[in-house]
């Protein structure tokens, strides 16, 4: 009976929100893939990393422009 061929998983890197930011300025600068090259990583990662980070900036708008809309509804109920 054969062993089936052992598959050792090498494990994710974790990189850091600050690393995630300097990559997507570094990605702006020279390019998606330039950056992608220079710091080891798929072009995919930095697309996928610029893509979360325009939705959370997205959220955001959205709950600036929800309070904003509570404070002048706020307003005129007490007029």
């Amino acid at each position: 009976m054969t062993k089936p061929a052992s598959t050792t998983k090498k494990p994710r890197k974790q990189h850091t929100p600050e690393f995630r930011q300097e990559a997507l300025k570094l990605a702006e600068r020279i390019g998606v893939a330039a950056a992608a090259r220079e710091l080891n990583l798929y072009e995919s990662q930095l697309h996928n990393w610029r893509s979360k980070q325009q939705n959370q900036l997205s959220s955001s708008e959205r709950e600036q422009e929800m309070s904003a809309e509570i404070a002048r509804l706020k307003r005129q109920l007490a007029e």
